[in-house]
């Protein structure tokens, strides 16, 4: 068995949290861990806890929740735990004076096949973009966003009809695996290192906001659904939809009907409990639909209480 090593592990999301369970489990040692400032959210403005400091409290590690990675007092604290490395999954941009503070080096967990969809939302992006394949990285932080050598990293295939949720799953099950490999190959002497290669296909994985977010059904279906799926269980495809009134819904569920039409895109038919909508090439059928302040709910249900106009329409973003 390789030496056991000494880790500050730096996290936030529940995809963290897989990390953190399998190396706390393993023969290493988690001195500590940092995570996001409780934070107020909802309607209720109840305080909120990360997944991560959820899953340190509960198995009695120190957390710490600096608000300033840059204060004395946190370097003072973060260098006091003696850590030998450390391990980042989804955090915020480290200054130099703590990625550079363990011997052996930090090194983050990215969930692509880096270079490809650095950037905030990877995930998400590989499945709008109809990727069919992507998978997990780890490589050493540098002074730029996930530009760092690559240590190793592991592939999947993505399913023609995935979604976040089931890929999120599979890859935080998977970067659990690699982050372990690569303490282990560390603490064995044994890692070896990579230079990214820059080149003028990379694709990346902006933040997703109320603009990237939104549907334009003027795309072809294969597009306007792969988007959906790859919002979906979160944040969620929005549209303008226009019964009346304007309003903003969102759109859990979709599927691709190969149909040519001469509809306007936006516009749909509701036939046998279906809503069939024309994109600018085939059709979409709308499975799930949210409207404003309200639950979710399948096609069938909503339109046993709720009627839609003759010119109800989505309209373009």
């Amino acid at each position: 068995m390789n030496k056991s090593l000494k880790i500050v592990f730096f996290g936030t999301p529940e995809f963290a949290t897989g990390v953190l369970d399998t190396l706390q489990k393993s023969h290493h040692e988690i001195a500590a861990v940092v995570t996001a400032p409780d934070k107020p959210a909802g309607r209720g403005r109840k305080i909120n806890e990360s997944d991560v400091k959820k899953y340190a409290v509960a198995h009695d590690l120190p957390v710490l929740q600096p608000k300033n990675l840059k204060a004395d007092e946190f370097l003072k604290e973060l260098a006091s735990f003696k850590a030998d490395v450390q391990v980042i999954v989804a955090f915020r941009m480290l200054p130099e004076a703590v990625w550079k503070m363990p011997p052996l080096g930090t090194f983050n967990l990215h969930a692509s096949l880096l270079p490809q969809y650095r950037g905030a939302a990877p995930i998400n992006w590989a499945i709008i973009n109809q990727e069919r394949a992507t998978g997990v990285t780890t490589f050493f932080i540098d002074d730029k966003i996930d530009t760092g050598a690559i240590i190793s990293n592991k592939e999947t295939p993505i399913d023609p009809l995935e979604d976040v949720g089931t890929l999120y799953t599979r890859l935080m099950s998977i970067g659990a695996q690699l982050s372990l490999e690569t303490v282990n190959s560390i603490a064995a002497g044994t890692v070896t290192t990579s230079l990214q290669k820059d080149n003028t296909d990379l694709k990346e994985a902006p933040k997703l906001n109320s603009e990237n977010t939104f549907i334009d059904f003027t795309k072809n279906a294969v597009t306007v659904d792969a988007l959906i799926r790859g919002l979906y269980p979160y944040p969620v495809a929005k549209a303008f939809l226009y019964n009346k009134e304007q309003m903003v819904v969102k759109i859990h569920k979709s599927k691709v009907v190969e149909k040519h039409h001469k509809m306007k895109p936006g516009s749909f038919v509701i036939e046998n409990g279906e809503m069939i909508v024309a994109c600018g090439k085939n059709m979409i059928q709308i499975e799930e639909l949210q409207l404003p302040n309200k639950k979710r709910m399948k096609i069938k249900d909503l339109l046993n209480g709720y009627t839609f106009v003759p010119d109800a329409r989505f309209d373009e973003a």
